[in-house]
C-alpha cells in the first residue's frame, strides 16, 4: 500500500504544527523559534556542561565555517591534530579525533572487545562501552569500589587477566568527581601497560587544581600501551559541537582507525571552533573560576542543610543524600525546575549535580531547603 505524506501529517500533534496553523509560516521559517539549550527558567544542572562556552574565538570560528558549510571537513582537522600533537610533544600519528570523546572511547572498546574483556571499576562513565557491548558483545568486567567511592586501582589490577584487553580508568572519575592521586596511578599504569592496554579518559582533566601533573599523556610519550582521551565539550563549553580526541601510540590508534570512518564523524563547524579556541587560555581560567565559584556556592548550601558531597575536581558533585531516594529528589528538584541527575546503577542515595551559571545554581540552592522539606528530611 502507497504510503501518503504531507507536510501537515508530519507537522500534526507537535508545538510546530500549532504554530503552523496559526501563522501559516513555512517550517523552515519557524526553526528559529527553537531552543538550543534548556527553556526559559530552566536550571539544567544534569549533563556537566560548561555554558560559559564556546569562547568568543569559537564563535566567530563557527560562522566563518558555517558559510563553507557545503563543502567536506578539509584541512581543519589535520590543524588541529597538528596543534594537541604539538601541545603535548607527540605526533600527529598519535591523535585520533572524533565527534566528541564519546565516539573515539566506543571505537577503542569495539577494538578491544574484539581481542578480549573489559576490566572497569563500578562507577564510571560507561555509556561508550555498553554501546561496544551492544554493537559487538563481550564482557564487561567491573571492579569494587573503595569505601568512600574512590577507584580501587588494587581491585583493578587483580581483576585482569590474560583475557583482559582494557583497563578503562576514568580521572576525575565520572560520576563521583574524585581525582586519583597521580603517584600510585601512574606506578598502576606502569605495572600494567606491559599487559594489556590503559585507557585515562581525562575529561574533565583541565578543570583539576594542576592538569600536567594529573595526566598521564607523558606515559604515551614514553611508548606505553596507554590511551589518554580528552574533549572540548567540558571546559572548552562545546558540548553541542561534539570534538574530542585520543592521543596513543600510532599502533594503537592504527588498530582503532576502522571502526571510526575517518573525518566523516566530524562536523566541520566543530572542529574550526577548536582550532580556534584551543590556545584561548584566557577563556579557560574564566570558566575555571566560575566553574569553582559555583561549587563552593552549592557546597555551602549543601552543607548548611545537612548534606555533603564527595571532594570533587570537576564541574559536578556527588552529594549523598542520606536516607534519601535519589530519584526522588531528582522528580522533585524537576517540579522546581531544577535538572539534575537520578539513581546510577544502585547508588540509590546519591545525587549528581553539574556546575552552570550562577543563576541557575542559585535556583538548585533555592530549592534545596523546600524539596529536603517535601520529602521528609
Amino acid at each position: 500500500m502507497p504510503i501518503s505524506l504531507n507536510r501537515r501529517r508530519i507537522l500534526k500533534g507537535t508545538g510546530i504544527a500549532t504554530a503552523f496553523a496559526a501563522t501559516g509560516r513555512p517550517m523552515l521559517a519557524l526553526a528559529v523559534a527553537l531552543e538550543y539549550g534548556p527553556a526559559p527558567g530552566v536550571a539544567q544542572l544534569d549533563s556537566n556542561e560548561n555554558p560559559y562556552g564556546p569562547s568568543p574565538r569559537a564563535l566567530d570560528a563557527l560562522v566563518s565555517a558555517g558559510k563553507r558549510g557545503a563543502y567536506y571537513i578539509g584541512d581543519s582537522a589535520p590543524r588541529l591534530r597538528a596543534m594537541i600533537a604539538e601541545r603535548h610533544d607527540v605526533t600527529p600519528d598519535h591523535v585520533l579525533l572524533s565527534a566528541g570523546s564519546s565516539h573515539a572511547l566506543t571505537f577503542l572498546a569495539l577494538a578491544a572487545l574484539q581481542e578480549g574483556e573489559i576490566v572497569a571499576p563500578d562507577l564510571f562513565f560507561e555509556p561508550t562501552v555498553r554501546m561496544a557491548l551492544r554493537q559487538g558483545g563481550g564482557k564487561l568486567v567491573r571492579t569494587e569500589m573503595t569505601g568512600d567511592l574512590a577507584i580501587d586501582l588494587d581491585a583493578i589490577e587483580a581483576a585482569v587477566t590474560q583475557s583482559t584487553s582494557l583497563v578503562h580508568v576514568v580521572n576525575p572519575n565520572n560520576p563521583t568527581g574524585l581525582l586519583l592521586d597521580p603517584v600510585p596511578l601512574e606506578a598502576f599504569c606502569r605495572r600494567l601497560a606491559p599487559r594489556t592496554t590503559v585507557l585515562l579518559d581525562e575529561a574533565y582533566n583541565e578543570i583539576t587544581d594542576d592538569p600536567e601533573a594529573n595526566s598521564m599523556v607523558h606515559l604515551v610519550r614514553e611508548g606505553l600501551d596507554v590511551v589518554v582521551a580528552r574533549t572540548f565539550s567540558k571546559i572548552y563549553g562545546m558540548a553541542g559541537l561534539r570534538v574530542g580526541y585520543l592521543i596513543a601510540p600510532p599502533e594503537r590508534i592504527e588498530a582503532i582507525s576502522p571502526f571510526s570512518l575517518g573525518g566523516y564523524t566530524l562536523g566541520k563547524v566543530g572542529v574550526a571552533a577548536a582550532v580556534a579556541c584551543y590556545d584561548d587560555f584566557a577563556f579557560l581560567e574564566y570558566s575555571k573560576r566560575k566553574i569553582v565559584e559555583a561549587r563552593d556556592m552549592m557546597t555551602a548550601a549543601l552543607d548548611a542543610n545537612g548534606l555533603r558531597a564527595l571532594p570533587t575536581a570537576a564541574n559536578f558533585l556527588f552529594v549523598d543524600l542520606g536516607a534519601l531516594n535519589a530519584e526522588a529528589f531528582r522528580r522533585a528538584m524537576a517540579k522546581r525546575n531544577v535538572l539534575i541527575r537520578g539513581i546510577y546503577r544502585d547508588y540509590a542515595n546519591f545525587s549528581r549535580v553539574s556546575m552552570g551559571f550562577i543563576h541557575d545554581v542559585e535556583k538548585y540552592v533555592a530549592a534545596l531547603p523546600a524539596v529536603l522539606d517535601e520529602l521528609g528530611a
